[in-house]
């Protein structure tokens, strides 16, 4: 049976890659973000495959949008097996530099839309019989830095979420995991990259070369290695998996 999926953050990046891969491996997919333009070019080229893809443009910050955008994946595939939380970048820099406004921001897209779009699937999820949840965090849960204190707050508190929803999710059949990703070759990575080119006075290049030696990963991953998991997640090899949060961060998180 065709699995289902409604995946955020899709237009680009690694959200793009994980329902390309979800596309591309059978599923049905609903894909959310706030470009129409990028979403209908997807469900395009998805389509041109075969998938079924429903492209739905939406503003995540708008919580009030969650129910009818969950509501319109499950009518147009019979109901929701996997969601994922994949939207969601917060401001980076310091933090006496970053109004309260900022911080509302980071939490009302990456946080308060993926509480607001489980709260809607979760019925659905049950329904299914093999609901699953799969939200994309980010290693700054657990490795604070002095410059990342908006992202790091929110993904702290989505760790806390994921594993508070998987306690709740043993008993109602909907597992519920999270992957943290590190630094991955993304267009946010990119900018970051030839920022740090300039306040350095360096190529892009060598700039590239000096945040893996300060991040201390083993090299920049790739949006299709984050994909790959979340669909091993979701396969029946995937399926002791519960309350799991994985570090696909190339070494990023030191601690344990």
């Amino acid at each position: 049976m065709t699995r289902r999926a409604f995946v955020t953050g899709a237009s680009k990046g690694i959200g793009r890659a994980i329902a390309t891969l979800l596309a591309d491996r059978g599923y049905a997919v609903a894909v959310a973000a706030r470009s129409q333009d990028l979403l209908e070019g997807l469900a395009r080229e998805l389509g041109a495959g075969g998938a079924d893809v429903l492209p739905l443009a939406a503003d995540l910050r708008d919580v009030q949008r969650a129910p009818e955008l969950i509501g319109a994946a499950a009518s147009r595939f019979g109901g929701l097996d996997l969601l994922v939380n994949c939207a969601g970048a917060t401001k980076r820099g310091d933090f006496f530099g970053l109004p309260h406004q900022d911080f509302l921001d980071g939490f009302a897209l990456k946080f308060f839309g993926a509480v607001e779009l489980t709260r809607a699937a979760w019925p659905h999820l049950r329904k299914a019989g093999a609901g699953h949840v799969v939200n994309i965090i980010g290693a700054g849960a657990r490795t604070p830095s002095a410059d990342f204190t908006i992202g790091g707050s929110v993904n702290s508190a989505f760790e806390n979420f994921t594993k508070a929803m998987a306690d709740r999710g043993r008993d109602e059949g909907v597992r519920v995991n999270a992957i943290h990703p590190g630094p991955i070759e993304t267009e946010r990575l990119t900018r970051r990259i030839a920022e740090v080119a300039k306040e350095r006075a360096v190529s892009q290049p060598e700039a590239r070369r000096q945040m893996i030696k300060d991040q201390r990963v083993i090299r920049f991953g790739r949006p299709e290695e984050v994909a790959e998991l979340v669909v091993y997640m979701d396969s029946p090899a995937g399926a002791y998996l519960h309350g799991a949060i994985v570090e696909l961060d190339g070494g990023a998180t030191k601690g344990l």
